[in-house]
């Protein structure tokens, strides 16, 4: 059995700071062997940055994820093209820099790690739809296949997890922050879950202070999202992967605090 844990969102430095906490003692706890995140926050201020991404992975993060924030930070562009492990949707542009799909190699098993974005109330890109049938094509693909869908919408979310039931070990959802209950395994063999949540400070509006959040929605106005302090959680989902055949044979749902 392969053990792979998803953690959500990594929300600025605090995020960053409390993942490197509890991570190590997790990955002891649950014997898992492989870590995705994703990253596309993990600076303070919106964005994925060399700094951050590089404190992730030595963290214990071997795979980060990213979403609609993959280029805010102007430095990180020539890492998306030279980290592998460092991954964006791959229903961006083909001009964008990186790639959308990697391979981590465990020893005995190898996983192919999918990042794909949501279209709706996003901006407009390829068919994740499309862009996943194609993926599935790469020559080579390793049968343990994980996919971050980061995206708004539940019932987008939910129809690429149907649409991709029993071809994916596992689809699991970013983007919202706030980790959804309805984690399992579909009909088919593919483990599941929404949303998986966030890694930030708990009482925040999505890691931001919540008065920010507030003055922004009751005046319409540009407001700088200046991030929370306080306790933090870490929402992550634990998949159990069969290595014959790829699918997931349990989805566990963890929120660390």
């Amino acid at each position: 059995m392969v053990q792979i844990l998803c953690i959500g969102d990594v929300v600025g430095s605090i995020g960053c700071h409390f993942l490197r906490e509890k991570l190590p003692a997790l990955k002891k706890q649950k014997g898992i062997d492989l870590v995705i995140c994703n990253g596309e926050n993990s600076a303070d201020g919106n964005g994925v940055t060399p700094a951050s991404a590089q404190y992730l992975f030595d963290s214990g993060v071997d795979v980060i994820t990213t979403g609609n924030h993959s280029f805010r930070r102007r430095e990180s562009y020539d890492l998306y093209d030279s980290c592998g492990m460092l991954l964006r949707p791959a229903n961006f542009p083909n001009a964008a820099p990186g790639r959308g799909l990697c391979v981590a190699d465990l020893g005995r098993v190898r996983v192919a790690v999918a990042n794909l974005i949501g279209t709706l109330y996003l901006e407009s890109y390829r068919s994740p739809f499309e862009t996943l049938e194609s993926l599935l094509c790469t020559p080579g693909l390793p049968k343990i296949c994980i996919v971050d869908f980061h995206a708004e919408a539940t019932g987008e979310k939910r129809a690429l997890g149907f649409f991709s039931d029993g071809r994916v070990t596992a689809l699991f959802g970013t983007h919202t922050h706030v980790q959804t209950a309805d984690q399992g395994v579909l009909p088919r063999g593919t483990g599941y879950i929404t949303d998986a949540g966030m890694t930030g400070v708990i009482h925040s509006v999505l890691g931001v202070k919540p008065e920010v959040s507030i003055r922004r929605f009751v005046t319409k106005m540009p407001t700088r999202f200046d991030l929370a302090k306080g306790p933090c959680r870490m929402d992550c989902v634990l998949f159990s992967a069969d290595e014959k055949t790829g699918l997931c044979v349990d989805v566990e749902r963890l929120s660390i605090r």
